[in-house]
């Protein structure tokens, strides 16, 4: 079982957060943890992953368009996706700056893709994903891999119920 953890990063504060997320999914017996930059990923790391986990910079309150461009150049594979956990994280420069619109923006994609979107658990903060205002500190951080956690655990139950 795979968790695809995908995002795209300009100055390092997002890729922090996705390294986070990705030790979370490492935390969960049997899924792997697949770290990718937005321009590095396929149609293969999509068709392979159980679940991914998108993340991005605020880009005038939505994704990056680097970000948008996969889910944009992959449209082919959508109908296989079905049924996979796909879960968001945001970084900002800025306290309110849009960082809930962009992992809403990231989260309508994933439900396009016919993907379970869930939030983050209510031992990190309980809403629509994890995010920050410039650098993540550990709380951040702690709150990224509790997100890696819930996608990587119910990837993991699906897929043994899948099995049953």
């Amino acid at each position: 079982m795979q968790v695809l953890v995908l995002y795209y990063s300009r100055t390092g504060k997002t890729e922090q957060l996705a390294q986070a997320v990705a030790e979370g999914v490492r935390q969960i017996d049997g899924v792997e943890a697949v770290l990718k930059k937005a321009e590095e990923a396929d149609r293969d790391d999509f068709l392979s992953c159980n679940g991914i986990v998108a993340g991005s910079p605020v880009y005038f309150g939505t994704m990056a368009a680097e970000l948008k461009s996969v889910f944009d150049r992959l449209v082919a594979v959508r109908k296989k996706m079905e049924g996979k956990v796909g879960a968001a994280f945001a970084t900002s420069n800025e306290p309110t700056g849009g960082k809930e619109t962009t992992i809403m923006s990231i989260l309508q994609a994933l439900l396009i893709y016919g993907m379970i979107v869930v939030g983050d658990p209510m031992e990190a903060t309980g809403h629509y994903g994890t995010a920050c205002s410039g650098r993540p500190d550990q709380d951040t951080l702690k709150n990224a891999a509790a997100l890696g956690r819930r996608v990587a655990s119910l990837v993991k139950r699906l897929h043994q119920k899948a099995d049953e």
